[in-house]
């Protein structure tokens, strides 16, 4: 495992994750900050495993408070279904081998992040102290979740003087979603695609079965890759996306992309 003390910079962590030697990285200065738990699966289940140290965060507890979530997996309550979702985080990070995790979640309600910013930057700054965080991995401004937005907003605040790396979760096209593809921002470093090998492919495949509530959000995971970037500065007081909000389309969550354009725009 490499010394803490040699480069900690975001490119030198991009070229380590894409060596093809695939050693074991010491990722005690690294955090990943991600909205729910099968998240960390999705951006980056097959890296976990190297991540020696890593800290791993979860803004929510993964269970909308309306129980329409719930009551489609057969829970009686959001709790329940909550305490379902922990326990398949505990499976994935189990298959995935990933056992050198620092663990945390701020428990926060699915869909309700951009309700909580100032107390998730707040927590976030907090923890990025504690643990002499230097690199942060999380979620790309992308218009896909609102969860996933707050979280790359809240990430951004809190992370002032740290470097991020970013992930691609879906977004929308104008065919309909495209999962796991960047979209083009001024300023955003250069994508690095890492080709999984048939062990991590094995592994990540795993991972997923062992979110059985979410089998339909992780269908559209590639087992193929996994690609990241160091993140760009964005402007979070415009819609991502050129406007196109895939949760706005797609869903009727009872609040529209610019409630929560505003609620970024009030924190800045």
């Amino acid at each position: 495992m490499a010394d803490r003390d040699e480069d900690k910079t975001a490119d030198a962590f991009l070229r380590q994750l894409a060596d093809s030697g695939r050693p074991d990285i010491d990722a005690r200065a690294v955090a990943i900050v991600v909205a729910h738990p099968d998240d960390e699966t999705f951006g980056c289940g097959a890296a976990l495993a190297r991540l020696k140290g890593v800290t791993l965060v979860h803004v929510t507890d993964g269970a909308p408070r309306d129980g329409v979530d719930a009551r489609k997996h057969g829970f009686s309550g959001w709790e329940a279904y909550a305490e379902a979702r922990r326990q398949e985080l505990d499976a994935a990070l189990a298959v995935g081998r990933a056992r050198s995790v620092f663990r945390m979640s701020l428990g926060l309600p699915d869909q309700e992040a951009y309700l909580h910013l100032p107390e998730i930057i707040r927590s976030l700054s907090d923890l990025f102290e504690q643990r002499a965080i230097s690199i942060v991995l999380t979620h790309a401004f992308e218009g896909g979740h609102p969860d996933h937005d707050a979280t790359a907003f809240a990430t951004a605040q809190a992370a002032k003087n740290i470097e991020i790396v970013e992930m691609p979760y879906y977004r929308l096209g104008t065919s309909g979603p495209l999962p796991q593809d960047f979209l083009e921002v001024p300023g955003s470093g250069e994508e690095n695609r890492i080709d999984l090998t048939p062990d991590e492919k094995t592994r990540k495949q795993r991972m997923i079965a062992a979110y059985r509530t979410q089998a339909e959000p992780l269908s559209q995971v590639s087992l193929d890759f996994e690609t990241f970037r160091r993140a760009p500065v964005y402007d979070f007081t415009a819609l991502p996306n050129n406007g196109w909000i895939y949760y706005e389309e797609l869903f009727d969550w009872g609040f529209p992309a610019e409630r929560v354009r505003e609620r970024f725009a009030a924190q800045i």
